[in-house]
């Protein structure tokens, strides 16, 4: 991304003029910032001006970057339960059967439901994820009741002690009533059980700005916790993670940064914000 490289170049030469703050701004808005955001940062910028700028603009940068703590939710007396929500395409049940691994390799168990029951590709999927890293996944009719796969999943993961329940939906327009409202129903069915101790919404880095309204329309639906950002591949439009923490105030949790199962990793602020300044 190194976003900034140029930037502090010439910060550390002490010849920024008008026309270098210019080009910052429009590089920012570019890599999915945000104006608002682009203007806060750079006004910070030229007011700290300091000896050593990329201290300065680093210290800037984790301040946009929100406090709430980062690791995945745990239950010590049940499985603790994960919903993963999103619109499609954006690498919904791909980000899940991620995650399937990562837990599974910090030698935690895991039961995994396919609540996507509309889409067999989905189910199909996490089946074969959860055979080849040794993964329970539950699954139930095609077209059937997505609560009702939740509820088994449930049931199996708490009868044999395990440490996490992952749920899979269907993807969904955010704009959508009765899609969200399906969603809703889920979460109820699921509290009659249990608490709900995550609600994860996978977000596309590159809709941009387009993420930030699909994300307040997921948490007003259903009470997201935290944020899988998928395709920071990268590319330039890396500053969607700072344009979309300082809007919603929700932590990024994980970001997916391939199509490889392994291309999976917890939201790190200080490397995030290392990789901006290049």
């Amino acid at each position: 991304m190194a976003l900034f490289s140029k930037i502090l170049a010439k910060l550390r030469g002490g010849t920024t003029e008008k026309s270098d703050w210019d080009e910052l701004r429009i590089s920012l808005i570019e890599a999915d910032l945000g104006a608002a955001l682009a203007d806060e940062v750079i006004s910070q910028a030229k007011r700290e001006r300091a000896e050593d700028p990329e201290t300065s603009l680093r210290a800037i940068l984790l301040s946009a970057l929100t406090v709430v703590p980062r690791s995945l939710a745990t239950a010590s007396d049940r499985p603790a339960t994960v919903i993963v929500v999103g619109v499609n395409g954006t690498g919904k049940t791909t980000s899940v059967a991620k995650l399937m691994k990562l837990i599974k390799g910090s030698g935690r168990t895991i039961v995994v439901a396919a609540g996507d029951t509309f889409r067999a590709a989905a189910v199909e999927q996490l089946q074969t994820w959860g055979e080849r890293v040794g993964v329970e996944v539950v699954a139930g009719k095609s077209q059937g009741d997505p609560a009702s796969v939740v509820y088994d999943a449930f049931t199996r993961a708490k009868s044999n002690g395990f440490d996490y329940l992952i749920i899979d939906t269907a993807g969904r327009l955010h704009n959508k009533s009765n899609l969200m409202d399906e969603l809703g129903k889920i979460r109820r069915v699921l509290e009659k059980s249990s608490p709900v101790d995550e609600v994860l919404l996978v977000v596309d880095a590159t809709t941009g700005q387009n993420g930030i309204v699909q994300a307040k329309s997921f948490i007003e639906a259903v009470g997201v916790t935290g944020l899988i950002l998928t395709k920071m591949d990268g590319s330039a439009r890396g500053g969607i993670a700072l344009a979309i923490e300082q809007d919603t105030g929700i932590p990024i949790k994980f970001i997916g940064s391939g199509e490889g199962v392994d291309d999976f990793t917890p939201f790190d602020p200080e490397s995030y914000v290392s990789g901006l300044l290049g």
